[in-house]
C-alpha cells in the first residue's frame, strides 16, 4: 500500500555488522551462509553465527534474511537441499532466491520459511510480480533498472500484501540487474555463482589488434565514454517519492562493507525516514544534516540511478577510479570498564592525542580527544598500529557499548 512506512534493510557479512545493524536503526538484516549466496567473497556466517545473529535479532524485535540467491546448476541441488534443511532449524524469517529449481526445493523442505525473490531474478514488470506470488512468494525484490514512475505501476497492479523491496543506496552493478558475465570471461570466477572479481571496478586500456603492446587511454569526450565504473546510489535526498511510489522495504547494498558503512547508513536512513513520517517539513529541513553523514562512510559519488529515468554519463565516473573515504574507522567498542575506559578490536592506527569522533546509535556524534591506551596486558602504548589488537581506550567523552570510533582522513 502506498504511504505506509517502509523497513529498513541493512546488511551484514558478519555476527558484528549484524548486532551493528540492528544497534544503528535498521528493521532487518540479510545475510548469506557458507554457501550459495551471492559474495562468496564476504566473510559471511557459520550456521552458529547465524543462529546466534538471529536470535540477537528477533531479542530487539527485528528481521533476518538468508540470501541462497545463486544461479545453481545441477551440481548445486543437493547440497542446496541440505542447506535448506539446515536453515529450517536456524530458523530465518525469509530466503532470498532467484532459481526457480532453488525456489522449488525451498518451498519442499521449508515451507515455513517466507521467500523473497532476489533482483537477480530481473523483475521488471507487475506480471512477474503476480507470477512469484501465485507461487508462494511474499516479497519480490525490484530490478535496479526500473523508474519510481514503474516501482508505482506494479504496486497499483498487485495484491496489497505483495511486498515491493528496493535498493535505495550503495553500489550499482554495470550489468542487467547484477546478472554479470564479466568475471566469468576475464578470470573464470562466475558472479552468478557468488564469485565475482569487480573488472567493472578495473582501470582499461585500449590495444588495437594490428598494434600489439600499444595501449591507449581509454579517454572521455564531450558524449561521454560509457565505459563501466558507476557512481553509488544514493536516494537520501527522495524519501517522499520512494513512499509514494509503495516500496515495502528500503535496500542498503553492501555484504563487502565495514560496520561503520553499515552504521552511518543505516543511521541516517533510520532518521531520515522517522523524521519524514513525523513531519515532512523536518526531514526536508535535515536534508543537508542527511547528505553530511551520509558521506562520512567510504562511497564513490553519488546517482539517482534509474529512479527518475534512463541514466546518462552523469552516472559514470570517467576520471579516476578511487572511492572517496570521508571518515577512517578505527573500532567499535564491545563492552566499557568500571573506570568508563572502552574496549575494543583496533582495524587502523591512531594515536594517543588524535581527535576523532564517536558515533553513537542514539544518533549523537561527539569529538573528543584520546587520553591513553592499553593493551591487553595493561600497558600504556603511544599509537595502535597493529590491526586486530585488543585495546582500551581512554577518551574525554564516556563510551558506551556499540560506539563506533571514527577520524577524518585517508585510510
Amino acid at each position: 500500500m502506498k504511504g505506509r512506512k517502509p523497513e529498513i534493510l541493512a546488511p551484514a557479512n558478519s555476527l558484528e555488522v549484524l548486532k551493528t545493524a540492528v544497534e544503528y536503526g535498521a528493521d532487518a538484516v540479510y545475510i548469506g551462509g557458507e554457501m550459495y549466496g551471492l559474495r562468496a567473497k564476504a566473510k559471511n556466517f557459520s550456521a552458529e553465527d547465524m543462529k546466534k545473529g538471529i536470535e540477537y535479532a528477533h531479542s530487539r524485535g527485528k528481521k533476518v534474511y538468508v540470501t541462497a540467491n545463486i544461479t545453481a546448476h545441477n551440481r548445486d541441488l543437493e547440497g542446496v537441499r541440505d542447506y535448506f534443511y539446515e536453515l529450517k532449524e536456524i530458523g530465518p524469517d525469509a530466503l532470498i532466491i532467484s532459481d526457480p529449481g532453488v525456489f522449488s526445493i525451498a518451498r519442499e523442505v521449508c515451507p515455513e520459511i517466507d521467500i523473497h525473490i532476489s533482483t537477480q531474478s530481473n523483475n521488471v514488470n507487475y506480471m512477474t510480480f503476480r507470477f512469484w506470488k501465485d507461487q508462494g512468494a511474499v516479497r519480490v525484490v525490484t530490478a535496479r533498472e526500473l523508474s519510481l514512475e514503474e516501482i508505482g505501476d506494479i504496486r497499483d497492479n498487485i495484491p496489497e500484501d505483495l511486498e515491493i523491496e528496493t535498493f535505495v543506496h550503495g553500489a550499482m552493478c554495470i550489468s542487467y540487474s547484477g546478472r554479470c558475465l564479466l568475471s566469468n570471461y576475464f578470470t573464470g570466477r562466475d558472479a552468478n555463482l557468488g564469485a565475482c572479481t569487480h573488472p567493472c571496478r578495473w582501470k582499461y586500456y585500449i590495444m588495437e589488434e594490428k598494434r600489439p603492446g600499444e595501449y591507449l587511454p581509454v579517454e572521455e569526450n564531450e558524449r561521454g565514454t560509457y565505459i563501466f565504473n558507476s557512481k553509488d546510489l544514493c536516494m537520501i535526498e527522495h524519501i517522499p517519492e520512494l513512499v509514494k511510489a509503495g516500496i515495502d522495504s528500503f535496500k542498503i547494498e553492501g555484504r563487502m562493507k565495514t560496520a561503520l558503512y553499515v552504521a552511518v547508513v543505516s543511521r541516517t536512513y533510520r532518521k531520515a525516514l522517522d523524521d519524514y513520517f513525523e513531519d515532512p517539513e523536518k526531514y526536508e529541513k535535515n536534508i543537508p544534516y542527511y547528505k553530511e553523514e551520509i558521506a562520512k562512510c567510504t562511497y564513490r559519488q553519488f546517482t539517482t540511478g534509474f529512479f527518475f529515468g534512463p541514466t546518462s554519463h552523469e552516472s559514470q565516473i570517467y576520471d579516476h577510479n578511487t572511492y572517496v573515504k570521508g571518515y577512517v574507522y578505527l573500532g567499535m567498542i564491545s563492552c566499557v570498564d568500571s573506570d568508563g575506559s572502552g574496549v575494543f578490536e583496533q582495524k587502523n592506527k591512531f594515536s594517543v592525542g588524535d581527535e576523532v569522533e564517536i558515533m553513537k546509535p542514539s544518533g549523537e556524534n561527539v569529538r573528543t580527544k584520546v587520553l591513553a591506551l592499553r593493551d591487553e596486558d595493561g600497558n600504556e602504548m603511544e599509537s595502535c598500529p597493529h590491526p586486530g589488537q585488543s585495546i582500551t581506550i581512554c577518551t574525554e567523552c564516556t563510551l558506551e557499548p556499540f560506539d563506533i570510533i571514527r577520524k577524518e582522513g585517508e585510510e
